[in-house]
């Protein structure tokens, strides 16, 4: 495996300003990081990151992206527009996304395709409810959102990025624990293993209240390879401090 990966998800949050002080916070913090870094951020604020992060060590992506390439897709954001302001990753199939707008498993598969089409690094998210947990249903639950982006991308699926995120452990302050997070990620890797001669060579981050405490023993997992950030990528230390967990 390459080095970490620590991408952060802004969610529906920031301004101008505000996005402006952040990421000059967190470049004036970084010191030759260990591991990769990606800031996701809304669609309009993708042209402001292109412009403070170029040439910086910290890429750039969308949060979701269009199943469809062009045409009449009122308020949709293709790949084709994001490759324009440099973007390198797009988070697909975030639990939100799935929650709020009946994303289904197909149609996160469809994103991803064309993310990849398009030279941008899908973020597939995958990741079970507390219902389905309690239930003992969560590993099929991550195989069969996992399995319909490999039936869909095929041999490509070595290029993805995916990302467990157990939903009650997104903004609720729980976390799973270590051991509950790399048990997961390594029926992931068997997964990725049966599709792909390079099962290695893909980044699977945890996703779930990753944090400035907990990061240091989520990332000593053997199949933990970074982590996907919402809350604590919103505060420069925070983030900064997630990073140094890398080393």
């Amino acid at each position: 495996m390459s080095r970490k990966l620590i991408a952060g998800n802004w969610k529906m949050n920031g301004g101008l300003a505000a996005n402006e002080a952040l990421v000059r916070s967190m470049l004036d913090g970084l010191s030759g990081p260990a591991c990769g870094i990606a800031l996701c951020a809304p669609a309009p604020y993708l042209s402001q990151l292109q412009g403070l992060l170029q040439g910086s060590p910290i890429d750039w992506g969308a949060q979701d992206v269009s199943a469809h390439e062009q045409g009449a897709f009122t308020g949709e954001v293709s790949a084709a527009m994001l490759r324009d302001f440099g973007c390198r990753y797009a988070i697909v199939g975030h639990s939100e996304r799935r929650q709020y707008h009946g994303e289904t498993d197909e149609t996160v598969a469809a994103k991803a395709q064309r993310a990849l089409a398009a030279g941008i690094t899908p973020i597939v998210c995958v990741g079970e409810t507390l219902q389905q947990r309690e239930a003992g249903e969560t590993e099929m639950v991550v195989k069969r959102q996992l399995a319909a982006v490999i039936h869909t991308v095929g041999h490509c699926i070595s290029e993805i990025v995916v990302a467990y995120e157990p939903v009650w452990a997104i903004g609720t302050g729980k976390t799973a624990t270590p051991e509950q997070a790399q048990q997961v990620h390594a029926v992931l890797r068997a997964q990725l293993a049966a599709a792909t001669t390079n099962p290695k060579r893909v980044h699977i981050l945890y996703g779930g209240s990753m944090n400035a405490a907990n990061a240091a023993s989520l990332l000593a997992q053997a199949d933990i390879d970074g982590g996907l950030i919402g809350g604590a990528s919103l505060k420069a230390p925070d983030f900064l401090q997630i990073i140094a967990a890398c080393a």
